[in-house]
C-alpha cells in the first residue's frame, strides 16, 4: 500500500531580492525541488506533522521569478531560497491572494518593507566599503607594504655606504696615507648615489611614511650634497685632497649604524648592541664630520677665488664682483648652525631611548 501523500508546514520571509521558504520535514530524502512556469514544486520523502511521509505542496508566486531555487537539508527542516526576478517588495506570496492554509510567516526572519531597506542599505554599504578596501589595501597590507619599502631602502643605503667604508679602509691599510689622495676617483660614484637615493628619506618625513622630522632630515641632505657636488664634484683641485678620505669615512662610518638599526626596526627586531651605537657613535663622528667638512670648504676658498668660478658682477649701477668666496663664508656659519640642530635632534632621541631607564634606578 503505497503512503499517503500530505503537505507539510511552509513558512515564508522575504526581501526585495529573495524569497526565503522554510519546510518543516526532518530526515528528509529523495527531494525534488524545482519552479516551473513559476510555480514551486516540492515533493520529499521525510517526517512531518504526520509522522514519516511524502510531503508535496505547488506555490505559484506572485510575481517573476527565477528558476533555479537553492535549497539546504538539515536535521530539521529543509530551507529554500528563490531569486526574484525584479528587485521589489511584494505584498504577499502567492498569486492567489487567499494564502493557503500550509503557509505561514516565517517571524524568526520577518521584516517590514522599511526594515528590508534598510537592512539592503547596510549591505550595499558593506559591499562598497569591502571595495574600497580592495582598491585602497586593507591597513594591515599597507602597513606590511610600508615596511618592506622602507626595509629595502635601508638595505641598499647600508650596502652602498659598507661598499664605501670597505674600500676605503682596504686602500689605507694596503697603500696607508697615499690612499688618502685618490680617495674621491675609487668611491665617488658610489657616493653620489647613495647621496642623491638620500632625499627619499627627506620625502618620507615629508609625507608621513616615517615619523622622523623634516627638517634635520633636509640639513643633512642639502649640506652633504653641497660639499659632495658643489665642494669637491665641481674643482678637480680638490678632487685629490687628502680631506675627501676624511668626509668620506665619517660619512660612511655614520651609516653603517644607522641603516641596519633602521632595518631591523622595520621587521620589530632590537639588537641592544647595534641599538647602542646607533645612539652613541655619532656623538663623536657627527662633529668629526663637520670639522672635516669645513676643513674642505676653507681649503675650497682659494682655488674658488683662483678660478673665480660661481664668480658674478651684480647689474649696473652696482657693478660689484661677488666672489663665490663670500657665500662659502656663509656656508662656513650655517655648517656649525645645522650640527647644532642635528646634534639637538639626536641628543633627544637618545635621551628618549635610554634616559627614562636612568631615572627609574634611582
Amino acid at each position: 500500500m503505497e503512503s499517503q501523500v500530505l503537505t507539510p508546514h511552509v513558512y515564508w520571509a522575504q526581501r526585495h531580492r529573495e524569497l526565503y521558504l522554510r519546510v518543516e520535514l526532518s530526515d528528509v530524502q529523495n527531494p525534488a525541488i524545482s519552479i516551473t512556469e513559476n510555480v514551486l514544486h516540492f515533493k520529499a520523502q521525510g517526517h512531518g506533522a504526520k509522522g514519516d511521509n511524502v510531503y508535496e505542496f505547488h506555490l505559484e508566486f506572485l510575481d517573476l521569478v527565477k528558476p533555479e531555487p537553492m535549497y539546504r537539508l538539515t536535521q530539521r527542516q529543509v530551507n529554500i531560497t528563490v531569486q526574484k526576478k525584479v528587485s521589489q517588495w511584494w505584498e504577499r506570496l502567492t498569486k492567489q491572494e487567499k494564502r493557503p492554509l500550509f503557509l505561514a510567516p516565517d517571524f524568526d526572519r520577518w521584516l517590514d518593507e522599511s526594515d528590508a531597506e534598510m537592512e539592503l542599505r547596510a549591505k550595499e554599504e558593506e559591499r562598497l566599503n569591502k571595495l574600497r578596501l580592495e582598491s585602497e589595501g586593507s591597513p594591515e597590507t599597507l602597513t606590511s607594504l610600508k615596511k618592506g619599502y622602507l626595509f629595502m631602502y635601508n638595505l641598499v643605503q647600508f650596502l652602498g655606504f659598507s661598499w664605501i667604508f670597505v674600500n676605503l679602509t682596504v686602500r689605507f691599510f694596503i697603500l696607508g696615507k697615499e690612499s688618502f689622495y685618490d680617495t674621491f676617483h675609487s668611491v665617488a660614484d658610489m657616493m653620489y648615489f647613495c647621496q642623491m637615493l638620500s632625499l627619499v628619506e627627506t620625502i618620507n618625513a615629508a609625507i608621513g611614511v616615517t615619523s622622523s622630522p623634516v627638517l634635520p632630515s633636509l640639513i643633512q641632505f642639502l649640506g652633504r650634497n653641497f660639499i659632495l657636488f658643489i665642494i669637491f664634484g665641481t674643482m678637480e683641485e680638490m678632487q685629490n685632497k687628502a680631506v675627501v678620505f676624511f668626509v668620506f669615512y665619517s660619512w660612511s662610518m655614520i651609516e653603517i649604524f644607522r641603516y641596519p638599526f633602521y632595518m631591523l626596526c622595520c621587521i620589530d627586531m632590537d639588537w641592544k648592541v647595534l641599538t647602542w651605537l646607533r645612539y652613541t657613535m655619532w656623538i663623536p663622528l657627527y662633529p668629526l664630520g663637520c670639522l672635516a667638512e669645513a676643513v674642505s670648504v676653507i681649503q675650497s676658498i682659494p682655488v674658488f677665488n683662483e678660478t673665480e668660478r660661481f664668480s658674478f658682477i651684480l647689474p649696473y649701477p652696482v657693478k660689484i664682483k661677488v666672489r663665490f668666496s663670500f657665500f662659502l663664508q656663509i656656508y662656513l656659519i650655517m655648517l656649525f648652525l645645522g650640527l647644532y640642530i642635528n646634534f639637538r635632534h639626536l641628543y633627544k632621541q637618545r635621551r628618549r631611548r635610554y634616559g627614562q631607564k636612568k631615572k627609574k634606578m634611582h
